[in-house]
């Protein structure tokens, strides 16, 4: 039976047609039924027309618009974002796509997910961009809004020249050739436009692997059991059922009873469906992670019925806590926002060259020579029934011991030779995928696949290439540019300072000056080896950098220290602001000079530095021959004068 004799059937049948009521002329008439969108485009398939031409040729008030690009960043969360910028930074023309009107993913005011990583976990902040984020969000946003959050997402982006920042725009198809993907249409509906858009390299950091499924790559969904890898983790639920969506909501006290009448369609919630659910005034001005749903469901296709669902138990929620009477100090209180956006936690991921496993989360990255982002959180699992299974807790947190590497292989399709993962999509079993999933970790996999763009076009080598030959290079340019990867540490030749003497004045705490060019820029916690402290106060600090032989110096990067130990990132939960400094952190020297010293004693101040926030700082002035470097750290943002300073470099 083809299409319009069943379409006519059923109409004759129930009077509907796909379940929509159809007009009785239609119905009556099944041949009078318009020819569907894939009868079109088979038509004029059969005519010899391109795909995409058919496509546009669908859509006749859309006008078109052609780009190019050296990368195409599809998806504009915490993964995004930064491997947009690491590309651009490094030369490469970028297009960002976000199918949102703002930037951030989970992370933005749309979710209010706070972006955490390996720190939560392991008092080691995430570093790089998303450090560089997360500093200037403190220094500019010490009132905490979440709006300015997103603000400063945008504007992070918007000031690199080589990003064309697309919004509100979603791709919708991709077009192969062999194992390379050579174009990828895209639209955005608020201003009518199709886009084309041909690109060198892709990567789909879009969560839910909307650019892999379009090109065909080869999908990963769910739990996989035990037996599949050899993961005792595996088994925690039912296979192929997955971890749920959250909706959250935000909340504050006033200073007078606020009323609150649940609508009709809200879920009735009791004490038994939060035995193992805390619900206390400590935690009602941040929502509940833990109302969570979707996991026995397809967490993208019936998105719709989840949003209804939890919005229904956060009505519900609330409700139990203003009006049940277990709670008479809630009397004050009233809700300030809502999510209508699911946070979404798992749908698909992208089979890769390399599958990172709960084996290498647990140790066995050490084997894996191409580690190249760093992460920690705990193997965090959730019951795929979340909510709906009150007799379980919410979460089984498995801490990870040491943190870890990810390799480069987890981040390239194995199906494609230009085609990248970044975000909670790469190449990992599921078990492995619940340590990853965290948006600090998706965004150090970002700044990677943005890096090694850069390398793969500059040096016209494939990503495999990349991976097999020259990872060291990747390693390097990312330690360089702030990013940490453990058991890798500076060797860079060009750098200048790692054949430098060292002297300094001003030292404090048993620490050397000698840890500045000892190529690592972090300590575990309680450590004080990689760095060196030192305080303004008095005479003041100094470093100089000497050498043997007069060196020509045109740049001179310093990497401070930001307090990595403490939480820092974007939130209004109260446990997490406890932990969080807004504004300048005060380890981090705030006012300094660089002077270069020539081989006839005389110097010449090179830059000054007033009101620095950032751990990264990069300085470059004209070329000066010297004999030695001297910076002189005249204000810290500590009350004491103390500051600290992992790393300096000096090139040519």
């Amino acid at each position: 039976m083809n299409r319009r004799n069943f379409l006519g059937s059923v109409a004759g049948i129930t009077g509907y047609s796909l379940a929509i009521k159809a007009p009785q002329s239609l119905s009556a008439n099944p041949d009078a039924l318009p020819e569907t969108d894939l009868e079109i485009a088979n038509r004029i398939k059969d005519l010899g027309v391109s795909t995409t031409d058919a496509t546009i040729a669908l859509e006749p008030n859309m006008q078109v618009v052609e780009l190019e690009a050296d990368l195409l960043v599809a998806g504009g969360g915490m993964a995004g974002i930064s491997a947009a910028i690491a590309a651009a930074r490094g030369g490469s023309k970028v297009v960002l796509i976000q199918d949102r009107s703002r930037l951030g993913g989970n992370a933005s005011s749309e979710i209010k997910m706070h972006p955490l990583g390996m720190g939560s976990y392991h008092r080691l902040r995430d570093c790089g961009i998303i450090e560089e984020i997360c500093l200037e969000n403190a220094y500019q946003n010490e009132q905490n809004v979440w709006e300015i959050w997103d603000f400063i997402l945008y504007d992070k982006v918007i000031r690199e020249p080589n990003i064309r920042l697309l919004l509100d725009t979603t791709v919708f198809k991709a077009e192969v050739e062999g194992r390379t993907i050579t174009q990828v249409m895209t639209r955005c509906d608020r201003t009518e436009t199709l886009y084309k858009i041909k690109s060198q390299y892709y990567l789909d950091s879009t969560g839910d692997s909307r650019l892999g499924l379009e090109a065909g790559a080869e999908m990963m969904v769910g739990r996989e059991g035990s037996a599949k890898y050899g993961e005792d983790l595996a088994d925690y639920d039912e296979l192929g059922t997955t971890q749920g969506s959250s909706i959250l909501f935000t909340s504050r006290e006033h200073s007078r009873p606020m009323a609150f009448e649940p609508p009709s369609w809200s879920r009735l919630i009791t004490a038994d469906d939060l035995k193992h659910r805390r619900l206390g005034p400590e935690t009602w001005n941040y929502g509940y992670w833990w109302i969570e749903l979707g996991g026995v469901y397809d967490t993208i296709k019936d998105n719709e019925r989840l949003r209804f669902e939890l919005l229904a138990i956060v009505m519900g929620t609330w409700d139990y806590i203003k009006n049940s009477g277990q709670f008479p100090e809630a009397a004050n209180w009233a809700l300030d926002s809502i999510g209508m956006i699911p946070g979404k936690r798992d749908s698909r991921r992208i089979q890769g060259d390399f599958l990172f496993t709960q084996h290498h989360v647990q140790g066995k990255w050490e084997e894996m020579p191409d580690g190249v982002a760093t992460g920690g959180w705990s193997l965090d699992d959730h019951p795929a029934k979340g909510f709906n299974a009150p007799d379980r807790r919410p979460a089984q947190q498995i801490r990870v011991e040491v943190p870890y590497n990810i390799p480069f292989g987890s981040m390239i399709a194995k199906d494609f030779d230009n085609l990248f993962m970044a975000g909670r999509n790469i190449s990992a079993s599921h078990v492995a995928f619940t340590s990853t999933r965290v948006m600090k970790t998706c965004a150090v996999i970002g700044q990677a696949v943005g890096t090694a763009v850069n390398i793969c076009r500059q040096q016209s080598i494939s990503p495999r290439e990349l991976r097999n030959q020259k990872i060291g290079t990747l390693q390097q340019e990312l330690l360089k540019q702030g990013q940490l990867i453990f058991n890798i540490k500076n060797e860079d030749p060009l750098d200048h300072a790692r054949r430098a003497s060292i002297k300094a004045t001003g030292t404090v705490q048993d620490s050397k000056p000698e840890a500045v060019i000892d190529g690592i820029t972090h300590d575990k916690r309680d450590e004080l080896i990689h760095r060196w402290v030192a305080n303004t106060a008095g005479e003041g600090a100094s470093l100089e950098l000497s050498w043997d032989k007069p060196v020509k110096v045109s740049k001179v990067m310093l990497y401070h220290d930001t307090g990595l130990s403490r939480l820092l990132t974007m939130s209004p939960n109260k446990r997490v602001i406890s932990r969080t400094i807004y504004g300048p952190q005060p380890e981090t020297c705030r006012n300094y000079r660089i002077l270069g010293i020539r081989a006839d004693g005389s110097e010449v101040e090179l830059t000054s530095i007033f009101n620095n926030y950032q751990r990264l700082r990069q300085h470059s002035f004209d070329s000066v021959e010297i004999k030695a470097l001297k910076v002189r750290f005249e204000a810290s943002n500590s009350e004491d004068g103390t500051f600290g300073l992992y790393e300096i470099r000096a090139y040519s």
